[in-house]
């Protein structure tokens, strides 16, 4: 088993080990570019694979519409902590019924980026026991720190998010040296106010170090069980 695999089967033991009477909301925070999507995927995959329900619900689908998103202006940090994401709308159509005496039914999106469409009809129901995983930047904001049932913070550093980000982003963003510039002036800019603000990785219940993709290392969470203590290998 590799450093990353041992992490992830270290993550999805303690969140399939939580039964709350109510599917567990778990939230992925970090750095654009620090690996949130990718870790979401594989967390899923590893609670699905130890038989407890598990469902990925994409931040994709809980941007803003452009012209909310927009503005403050396309290259405002403020303008992106802020308007990015509709977060009334994932508290108010996932979260809350995803909690305590909640119906479980849930929006798998609100929003169609191709399109910039409003979407009012994707909708799905949680099983009571599920693990729901939602990766996003800024979802230990303000009052929403408390609709999480758990939250993994990725710490990565900066310059290392920085290029990951531009690398996979610069296509869309016409190169990389507009990526570059949207990174520091947008991106990383408004992280660095929510830093400030929220102070995320001291809220969180578990944070993670992905400096190395392919070895990432947990620095407050559930410990890594070494097989050959294991009793059931």
């Amino acid at each position: 088993m590799t450093v990353r695999e041992q992490v992830v089967s270290a993550l999805a033991d303690r969140l399939t080990a939580a039964d709350i009477g109510h599917p567990l909301r778990v939230g992925i925070d970090g750095p654009c570019g620090s690996g949130k999507t990718t870790l979401a995927v594989q967390l899923t995959q590893a609670v699905s694979a130890r038989g407890r329900p598990a469902v990925h619900v994409d931040s994709d689908g809980f941007h803003n519409a452009q012209g909310i998103r927009y503005r403050q202006g396309r290259d405002s940090a403020r303008g992106y902590y802020d308007d990015a994401y509709n977060f009334d709308a994932l508290v108010e159509r996932v979260l809350l019924p995803l909690g305590p005496d909640g119906s479980r039914v849930y929006a798998t999106k609100v929003h169609d980026m191709g399109t910039d469409r409003v979407v009012t009809d994707e909708m799905a129901t949680a099983p009571r026991d599920a693990v729901v995983v939602f990766g996003c930047t800024f979802l230990q904001r303000g009052s929403l720190s408390a609709c999480w049932d758990d939250v993994i913070y990725l710490e990565v550093r900066r310059e290392i998010a920085l290029a990951r980000g531009v690398a996979r982003d610069a296509e869309a963003l016409g190169g990389v040296d507009n990526a570059r510039r949207a990174y520091a002036d947008r991106y990383m800019a408004a992280y660095d106010l929510y830093v400030r603000e929220e102070r995320p990785a001291e809220k969180a219940s578990i944070v993670v170090n992905q400096d190395d993709f392919a070895a990432p290392r947990i620095v407050r969470g559930p410990m890594i069980r070494d097989p050959r203590c294991d009793p059931r290998h």
